[in-house]
């Protein structure tokens, strides 16, 4: 009877152990606040990218976005991002850069620094050509430590078969976002954080201009499960070519 009675009363011991060391967690983790990329309802965003020749294979690329939810009235993130894209291979495409990030309104984050290396595999087969990009994040919020972050988007473009100089493209894209190690952002426990389906069609105007208008389905991990937003996307794409001398 003795044995019994401080085996329970050791049993009783751990529990009361693992509950104590479970609270700090689970206040630890509640306090940690929600990814500031989350849309919210329907959301309206708005793409800008400049890219400009230096040489045969390398490019400057200068981009600004804008995202807006709540049907489109609130404008909850916009970022700037410029780099240099290097094509190492006709099927290869690699560019290092820099993006700063500002979140009007949240009362967590005011901004964030990103260091990006993305890389673009794709090849060419009659009107389709399958894509995949790759890219690698280190995310600098202001107010809490840095994380690292992966992006895989395979994709496919098809150009329609209309009877035209400039026929349109429908473009489809699955982006997965992971994050295999620390993450700053409460999520739903797993390292698979984000997913972004988005399908659309691109159309160039002429060499130099194109525009792509794109619907997006949305899902975060959030603790209480996957949250799925639609969002509506205008994106603007100018070239100026390298002048050969």
């Amino acid at each position: 009877m003795k044995w019994t009675s401080c085996r329970r009363t050791a049993f009783g011991i751990a529990l009361l152990c693992c509950w104590i060391l479970a609270v700090p967690a689970r206040a630890q983790q509640q306090s940690l606040p929600e990814d500031p990329e989350d849309d919210k309802q329907f959301g309206l965003w708005l793409d800008q990218g400049l890219s400009a020749g230096l040489t045969a294979d390398k490019s400057l690329e200068v981009e600004a976005h804008q995202r807006l939810d709540e049907g489109g009235s609130n404008l909850y993130e916009y970022f700037f991002q410029g780099g240099v894209a290097f094509r190492l291979r006709p099927w290869l495409v690699v560019t290092p850069s820099y993006r700063y990030q500002r979140y009007p309104g949240n009362p967590s984050i005011a901004y964030e620094n990103r260091l990006l290396l993305g890389a673009l595999l794709s090849t060419s087969r009659g009107p389709w050509r399958p894509n995949l990009r790759v890219q690698l994040e280190g995310r600098l919020p202001d107010d809490r430590p840095g994380s690292f972050r992966l992006r895989l988007r395979p994709g496919i473009d098809y150009t329609l078969p209309f009877n035209m100089a400039r026929p349109p493209v429908l473009v489809v894209s699955n982006e997965f976002f992971l994050v295999p190690g620390y993450n700053p952002f409460a999520n739903g426990g797993t390292a698979y954080t984000q997913n972004r389906f988005q399908v659309g069609v691109r159309q160039a105007i002429n060499d130099s201009f194109a525009v792509r208008v794109y619907y997006l389905l949305q899902s975060v991990n959030l603790p209480d499960g996957w949250d799925t937003n639609e969002i509506i996307g205008i994106s603007l794409t100018f070239k100026i070519p390298n002048k050969k001398k």
